[in-house]
């Protein structure tokens, strides 16, 4: 595999695919010093390119004609294979996989990209879509340490905190196991501050206190979601352009399978995928924050 993975050159052309709320600001940063071959399914993503340097093109193939070193930013495990198995029928490619899904499917991946010639590793991020464009997004590898150092100088131009978790699918367990903490960390702060403003306490006051105190946290003091506290965030944007309530449910639901199979006892983990179940039969493209917004209904 060394000789394999050594045999592997990079250039100055990346080729991108999933340009979501994401993936359009880690392409923007990539094309500062590269050219990016981009595809998404839906084109409408066009409208937001701001770089000479990001070529559209029709499909994936497009891309792997165009590239040998490729980025997936895709919705879930279905796509991402698809799209793996697309750019595997050419041989000698490098699929750096920033999508989040189940490390399972990352083991399938891995396999099939050694059983035609190509190399994988995961790489899923973690960050908002603000951060994903200034470029200070964090970057979980699951890939053993010679490839981690070849891929990393391109991960490094997209995110700041760059972590190689170890062997394959680690990135994506450490991933799963982050989004959980998140999702119960964000209804945990939701109802504190629900439960405050529906006491008659200013959501700003009260988040001014929690974010120098004991309940300090990134919900809190980077990503707060009651209107009006921080500009910028998807709270302040009536929950539009942020992490959809769809794509938590979906990471939790990878979560409490791994729990299940893993025999790990996910009580909080579970509830969450309740609550986050119920919103996303009405509330599936908003952002995750918006339980705060249920949660003031309910007063």
């Amino acid at each position: 595999m060394r000789k394999f993975i050594s045999a592997f050159g990079f250039s100055n052309t990346i080729g991108f695919i999933g340009l979501g709320n994401m993936g359009i600001g880690m392409a923007h940063n990539l094309a500062k010093t590269r050219v990016v071959y981009a595809y998404d399914v839906s084109p409408a993503w066009q409208s937001n390119i701001e770089s000479s340097n990001i070529k559209p093109v029709n499909q994936v193939a497009d891309v792997a004609a165009n590239a040998d070193t490729i980025i997936t930013m895709l919705p879930n495990d279905k796509i991402v294979k698809s799209v793996a198995q697309e750019i595997f029928k050419k041989s000698k490619k490098i699929l750096i996989d920033s999508s989040t899904i189940s490390p399972y499917t990352s083991y399938e991946l891995a396999k099939m990209a050694q059983d035609t010639q190509n190399i994988y590793a995961d790489a899923p991020v973690s960050g908002s879509v603000s951060e994903a464009k200034l470029g200070t997004i964090t970057f979980m590898v699951g890939a053993e340490k010679e490839l981690y150092e070849k891929i990393s100088p391109i991960l490094k131009e997209m995110g700041k905190n760059i972590f190689n978790c170890g062997k394959i699918g680690e990135g994506q367990i450490a991933k799963m196991c982050g989004n959980m903490a998140l999702a119960i960390q964000m209804i945990s702060v939701c109802e504190a501050l629900a439960l405050g403003k529906n006491m008659g306490m200013d959501p700003a006051m009260l988040s001014s206190i929690m974010s120098v105190s004991s309940s300090r946290c990134w919900t809190v003091d980077t990503y707060n979601p009651a209107p009006g506290v921080m500009p910028n965030v998807p709270s302040n944007k009536d929950y539009d352009g942020g992490f959809m309530v769809e794509l938590m449910l979906k990471d939790l639901g990878i979560g409490i399978e791994a729990s299940r199979l893993s025999g790990t006892d996910t009580q909080l983990g579970q509830h969450a995928y309740q609550i986050y179940n119920k919103l996303n039969e009405h509330l599936g493209k908003k952002d995750f924050a918006i339980v705060y917004k249920e949660l003031i209904k309910c007063k």
